[in-house]
C-alpha cells in the first residue's frame, strides 16, 4: 500500500481535457451569475435564477479547486497545480466580487421576507438568504473590493502560500540525517526518551532556517486582517470572526472563562505526567506527547481501519461500513514524506459525495485517534450529502462536533476494556489531546489576541513572537510545564495562524471538544435512540446560528455551566490517571 490518496475520481491530471475544460468553463458561470443580478427579472424569478447559478458554480468549483488544493497539500513543488492555483485564485477572486453583489442586491430587498415565503426554492435557503441581507453591512464598498482583493494576491494570499511552501519542504537533521518537519514532530509520541528530547532540539534548532521568513508572513497577514475588519465595518478580527462563525461573544467567554478556571486541573495531569516520567521541575515540553504505561502498542494501517471500524461500529454500523469505503477508495493519504504538508485535515467534494483525508500516519495510538478525528468531518460532510452548497457551509465551531465526538467515542469504547496498565495509557492519550485542545488552544488564543493588538502599533520581531508565545504558554500550561523546556516557535509550527479569512482559528477546536463531549453525553443518556438526532444536528450545522443548532439537541451554549459540564468529563479523567499513577 502506497498510502497516497486517490483523486482520479476529479481527474486523471492536469493536462485532462475534463479539467481544462471544467476550468475554462467558469469564467463564464460567473459571468452567467452577474448576467441575472443585472437582468430585469421581477425579483422572486431573480432571486430564485441567482440560487441556481450559484449552486452550478459552487458545484464545479468545488471539483476544480479540490483537485489543485489537494494536490498541492501532498506536493507543494508540483508546478501545474502550482501555476493552475494562481490562476484559480484570479477566477475566483471575481468570483467574490460577484458575491458581494449578490449580497448587496438581497440586502437592498426590503420585503425579502415575504419574497422568500412566496417560493418553495427559497424556502430552503432562507436562512442563508437573511444572512446575506445582514452581511450586507459588512460588505466592502463596491468601487474599492476589485482593488483590496488583487491585492490580497500579492499580500496575505501570497504570504499564506509562501508559509505552505516553507513548511512543507523544511526539514531538521536528527542523528546526521535530514527528516522532513512531520516526521521529526511525529518523534513526539516515540517510546524512547531520547529520541523524544533530541527530535524536539532538531525541530527548535531547524527553526532559525525560516524563522524571518515566517515572521515576515505571520505580521502581514494578520495586519491585512485588521485592515479588512475595519474595512468591513467591525470593531475588531475577533468580532469579524465571531460574526462569520455565527457565534455571539457570550458563548465565547462562557466557554473561555470556564476553561480557565479548570486550567488548575490540567496542571495536576501534567505534574503527574511528569514525575512519571522522572522529571521534577514540570514535563518538559518534548514530553506532551510521550506514552506512558506499558501499553505502548503501535499500529499498522491494517489494524487502524480494523479498530475503528470495531469501535465506531458500535455506535452506529453504518459508519463501520463508511470507514471501511474510506480506505478502501483510497479516500485517505496517511503517510508523511517531503512535499507534503505537516498536521491532518479532511476536505470534502460536496457535489461528488466525497471526502479526502490527509494525515501524517506513522502507527501510534494518536495517529489512530487522528484518523478517527478526521473521518468524524467526513461522516459530517456525508450527513450534510443532497443538500444545496447554500446549506453545507458549517461555521467553525461546530464542524469541529462530529470529529471530536469520534474521538471520544474511540477513547471511551477501548478504555471500556482496557486492563489497568492500559487503562493508564489511553487515559493519557485521551489526556493529551484534551490538553491540546483546551490548553494550547488557550495559549493560541492569547498570543493571536496580542500578536493583533501589537501589530497595530509596529512589526514583531521573531524576539517578539517568541517572549509573547513562551508567555502565552506561561499563562495557560503554568507549572504544569517546565519553565525552561517549553516551544517559542509554536506560532511558526502551526499553519492555522497563516489560513486567509480564518483569523483565531484556536477556539473553534475547544468549541469542538467541548461540545463533541457534550454531545457525547446525551449519546450516553439515550443510548442508539439518539443516533437519528445526532445525524440531523450534523445536517443541520449549516442552516442556523450555532446557539439554535446547540439548542436543537438541548444544549445552551450561552450558559457556563454547560462548559463545565463538559470540562468535568475531562476532569474525570484527569482523577482517574492521577489515583493510577500515585496508586
Amino acid at each position: 500500500m502506497d498510502g497516497k490518496w486517490d483523486l482520479s475520481f476529479l481527474y486523471s491530471s492536469f493536462q485532462d481535457e475534463a479539467f481544462e475544460a471544467d476550468f475554462a468553463a467558469l469564467p463564464g458561470m460567473i459571468d452567467r451569475i452577474e448576467e441575472v443580478l443585472h437582468s430585469g427579472l421581477p425579483t422572486v424569478e431573480r432571486l430564485e435564477a441567482l440560487v441556481d447559478a450559484d449552486e452550478a458554480l459552487s458545484a464545479l468549483g468545488d471539483k476544480v479547486g479540490s483537485f489543485i488544493h489537494l494536490t498541492t497539500a501532498v506536493d507543494a513543488d508540483n508546478e501545474d497545480a502550482n501555476r493552475y492555483m494562481d490562476k484559480f485564485i484570479r477566477v475566483m477572486n471575481k468570483a467574490r466580487l460577484v458575491d458581494s453583489a449578490v449580497t448587496r442586491y438581497v440586502g437592498s430587498i426590503e420585503n425579502l421576507d415575504e419574497v422568500i415565503a412566496s417560493s418553495a426554492k427559497l424556502t430552503q435557503v432562507a436562512f442563508p438568504l437573511k444572512e446575506m441581507a445582514e452581511n450586507a453591512r459588512h460588505t466592502i464598498p463596491a468601487e474599492i473590493e476589485p482593488w483590496m482583493l488583487q491585492m490580497q494576491m500579492s499580500g496575505s494570499g501570497a504570504f499564506s502560500q509562501l508559509r505552505g511552501k516553507l513548511d512543507s519542504n523544511h526539514t531538521a537533521t536528527f542523528r546526521g540525517k535530514e527528516y522532513p518537519l512531520p516526521a521529526i514532530r511525529g518523534m513526539a509520541y516515540d517510546a524512547d526518551a531520547d529520541v523524544r528530547r533530541e527530535a524536539y532540539e532538531a525541530e527548535i534548532a531547524s527553526y532559525q532556517k525560516m524563522e524571518l521568513p515566517m515572521a515576515y508572513c505571520l505580521n502581514s497577514i494578520k495586519q491585512e486582517a485588521s485592515t479588512l475588519a475595519k474595512a468591513k465595518g467591525y470593531s475588531s478580527v475577533l468580532e469579524m470572526t465571531l460574526h462569520n462563525s455565527r457565534m455571539d461573544q457570550e458563548t465565547l467567554d462562557a466557554m473561555i472563562g470556564a476553561m480557565k478556571e479548570y486550567l488548575p486541573h490540567f496542571r495536576r495531569y501534567l505534574k503527574a505526567k511528569a514525575r512519571l516520567l522522572g522529571h521534577k521541575n514540570g514535563l518538559p515540553f518534548y514530553d506532551l506527547f510521550a506514552p506512558v504505561g506499558k501499553a505502548t502498542r503501535t499500529f499498522t494501517v491494517d489494524e487502524c481501519r480494523e479498530k475503528l471500524m470495531e469501535e465506531l461500529g458500535k455506535f452506529n454500523p453504518e459508519m463501520a461500513a463508511f470507514v471501511d469505503n474510506a480506505f478502501q477508495q483510497k479516500w485517505i493519504d496517511l503517510f508523511p514524506r517531503k512535499g507534503k504538508r505537516g498536521g491532518a485535515f479532511c476536505s470534502s467534494v460536496h457535489s461528488e459525495d466525497r471526502s479526502l483525508v490527509m494525515t501524517n500516519f506513522q502507527g501510534s495510538f494518536s495517529d489512530v485517534s487522528t484518523v478517527a478525528h478526521e473521518l468524524g468531518h467526513a461522516w459530517h460532510n456525508r450527513c450534510l450529502a443532497g443538500l444545496p452548497y447554500l446549506l453545507i457551509h458549517t461555521p467553525m465551531p461546530t464542524a469541529e462536533t462530529a470529529s471530536i465526538f469520534n474521538e471520544t467515542i474511540l477513547a471511551h469504547q477501548v478504555l471500556a476494556s482496557a486492563t489497568e496498565d492500559e487503562q493508564l495509557t489511553l487515559l493519557d492519550a485521551s489526556l493529551t489531546e484534551s490538553t491540546q485542545t483546551i490548553v494550547d488552544i488557550l495559549s493560541r488564543y492569547l498570543f493571536e489576541t496580542e500578536v493583533i493588538a501589537t501589530r497595530a502599533d509596529h512589526v514583531m520581531t521573531v524576539e517578539e513572537l517568541k517572549d509573547a508565545m513562551l508567555r502565552a504558554q506561561d499563562a495557560t500550561y503554568g507549572d504544569g510545564l517546565d519553565p525552561d523546556v517549553r516551544h517559542p516557535y509554536m506560532w511558526a509550527c502551526k499553519s492555522h495562524y497563516y489560513s486567509v479569512g480564518r483569523n483565531f482559528y484556536n477556539f473553534p477546536y475547544a468549541f469542538g471538544e467541548l461540545f463533541g463531549k457534550g454531545v457525547f453525553a446525551k449519546y450516553l443518556e439515550q443510548g442508539a435512540d439518539f443516533v437519528p438526532a445526532y445525524n440531523q444536528l450534523l445536517r443541520y450545522c449549516g442552516s442556523d446560528t450555532i446557539a439554535n443548532v446547540a439548542a436543537s439537541v438541548g444544549i445552551d451554549v450561552r450558559s457556563r455551566d454547560f462548559w463545565r459540564s463538559s470540562l468535568e468529563v475531562i476532569k474525570g479523567e484527569i482523577d482517574r490517571f492521577c489515583a493510577l499513577v500515585e496508586g
